[in-house]
C-alpha cells in the first residue's frame, strides 16, 4: 500500500477503505508519512469530503493510534464536554470545576489555539508552574481525587489526532466538518468519559460559518458518539460575536474568574450554564434545567465553583493563589484605545476579525512553532445591541508592540459595524441535538 496512491484515490473522490485510513493513521502517526504528503491527503478531503463510514474509520483509527483510558473504577458518571473553537471561548476554565464542585467527575482532554480560536490550554498555562503534560496515572487519580482533570494530548492519548491537529492548523485545512468531527471524537473516546458534551459554534468566528453546517457537524460527532456507545449531546452556541468581552489568554483567564465569582458577562454565563445543565442531566445530578440552573447558582454562590477551579490548578502544578488574586497576573505594557466615528448602535462584530487582530498583538499562532504572548488582548467596551457615542470606545487593546498594535487597531474597528437602528441582543444557544 502507498500514500501516493491514497492521495490520488481522496483527489479522484473515491471513497477511501478502512484499511487505507488505518495505513495512513498509523504510518503518518510512527514518522513513515511526512507532512507534506499528509497535508495533501488533508486538502484532498477538503475539497471532496469524507463519507460517514470514512469519517468513524478515520475517527476510531485515531482513537486506536494510542492508549484508550478506562475510566470504569472511578465512581459515578464521568462528563467530557469539547468546544468547537471561537474567539473568547474560555468556557472550559468555568464549566468544568462548576460541574466538578456538584459531583460530576470531569475527564478533559484539550488542545492548543487552533488558527484564530484560542486553545484552553494556552489560556490555563497563564498559571505559573501549571501544566496539562500530566501522566495517565496522574490524569486518573486527579479524576479520583479532586474530581477533574484537563490533559493535554499525551505520547500515549491519541497521538495521531495530536499530529494532524497541529498541521492542519497551518495548512489551511481547519474548517472540514469530517475532520473536525474525527479529530474531536477521536480525543473523546480516548480519554474515557461516559458521556460526551459538545459545544458547535456557529456564525463568523467559527469554523463552521453558517448554521446549516453546524447542524452538520454536530449530527455527525452526536452519530459517532453513539455509535461508541457514549452518551452524546451537542449544543449549538452563536459565534457571530466573540462570547463574553474578552479575547487573549491571561484576559480570558480574568473573565472566567470573574465568572466564577458571580460577575461574568451574560452571554458567557447563558453557554457555560446551557452545557453545564446538559452534563449535570447525562450524570444524572439533574432531571430537569432549572434544576441543574438552581444547582449551579448555588455552586457560584458559595464559592465551591471557584475554589474547585483553585484545587484544580494546584493539582496541576500551577499557583493556585492567582485565582484568588487575580490581579497577580502579568499585564502587557501598553493600552490602546479604539474609538467610534458616530453615534449608533453596534449592529455587528465580525468575530473571525477580532481572533485575527488577536494573533497580530502575538495571542495566537501563526505556525505549529509560534510562541504565544499570553499578556495580550482586547477588551470588548461594546458589544451587539449596545449603544456607543462618537469617540467612544469600542474596545480596548492590550499590547507590548506599538506597531502590532496599530496594525491590530485598524482591524478590529473595521470589525464593528454600526447603525443608527435600536439592535437587540441575538440568543447565544442555537439549538441543541440529542
Amino acid at each position: 500500500m502507498r500514500m501516493y496512491d491514497i492521495i490520488m484515490k481522496k483527489k479522484e473522490n473515491e471513497e477511501l477503505a478502512t484499511e487505507e485510513i488505518k495505513f495512513f493513521v498509523e504510518n503518518y502517526t510512527n514518522g513513515t508519512i511526512p507532512d507534506y504528503q499528509a497535508s495533501a491527503l488533508l486538502m484532498a478531503i477538503c475539497f471532496n469530503g469524507m463519507s460517514k463510514k470514512e469519517t468513524l474509520d478515520l475517527t476510531l483509527a485515531m482513537r486506536d493510534s494510542g492508549d484508550v483510558l478506562d475510566l470504569s473504577y472511578i465512581d459515578g458518571i464521568k462528563v467530557d464536554k469539547h468546544s468547537t473553537g471561537g474567539v473568547g471561548d474560555k468556557t472550559s476554565l468555568v464549566l468544568t470545576p462548576l460541574v466538578a464542585s456538584l459531583g460530576v467527575p470531569v475527564a478533559k482532554m484539550s488542545g492548543r489555539g487552533l488558527g484564530h480560536t484560542g486553545g484552553t490550554i494556552d489560556k490555563l498555562e497563564s498559571f505559573p508552574g501549571f501544566t496539562t503534560g500530566i501522566s495517565e496515572e496522574t490524569f486518573k487519580e486527579n479524576i479520583q481525587k479532586i474530581g477533574i482533570a484537563i490533559a493535554g494530548q499525551t505520547a500515549n492519548l491519541a497521538p495521531a489526532d495530536k499530529k494532524l491537529y497541529a498541521l492542519r492548523d497551518v495548512t489551511a485545512t481547519v474548517n472540514q466538518v469530517s475532520l473536525i468531527a474525527s479529530s474531536i471524537m477521536s480525543k473523546k473516546l480516548a480519554s474515557g468519559s461516559d458521556a460526551i458534551v459538545l459545544d458547535v459554534k456557529t456564525g463568523d468566528g467559527a469554523f463552521m460559518k453558517n448554521l446549516e453546517d453546524s447542524n452538520n457537524l454536530a449530527k455527525e460527532m452526536v452519530a459517532i458518539g453513539k455509535l461508541a456507545n457514549k452518551h452524546t449531546v451537542a449544543v449549538i452556541t452563536d459565534m457571530n460575536q466573540p462570547l463574553g468581552r474578552n479575547v487573549g489568554n491571561i484576559v480570558e483567564v480574568k473573565e472566567a474568574i470573574d465568572t466564577l465569582n458571580g460577575n461574568g458577562p451574560s452571554d458567557f454565563k447563558e453557554v457555560v450554564y446551557e452545557l453545564g445543565s446538559q452534563m449535570l442531566i447525562a450524570a444524572n445530578k439533574a432531571t430537569t434545567k432549572e434544576k441543574a440552573f438552581r444547582l449551579m447558582d448555588e455552586a457560584i454562590e458559595n464559592k465551591s465553583a471557584l475554589n474547585k477551579f483553585a484545587d484544580f490548578v494546584k493539582a496541576q502544578g500551577g499557583d493556585e493563589s492567582y485565582v484568588y488574586e487575580p490581579d497577580k497576573f502579568q499585564n502587557a505594557k501598553y493600552t490602546v484605545e479604539v474609538k467610534a466615528t458616530q453615534n449608533g448602535y453596534v449592529r455587528n462584530i465580525f468575530a473571525e476579525s477580532i481572533g485575527n487582530a488577536c494573533m497580530m498583538l502575538g495571542g495566537g499562532r501563526e505556525t505549529k512553532d509560534s510562541v504565544i504572548d499570553l499578556t495580550v488582548g482586547i477588551y470588548l467596551n461594546k458589544k451587539v445591541g449596545e449603544y456607543v457615542e462618537k469617540d467612544g470606545i469600542l474596545a480596548t487593546i492590550y499590547a507590548n508592540d506599538m506597531d502590532k498594535a496599530g496594525m491590530a487597531k485598524k482591524v478590529i474597528f473595521d470589525a464593528y459595524e454600526l447603525t443608527e437602528q435600536k439592535v437587540l441582543a441575538p440568543n447565544v444557544i442555537k439549538g441543541v441535538i440529542d
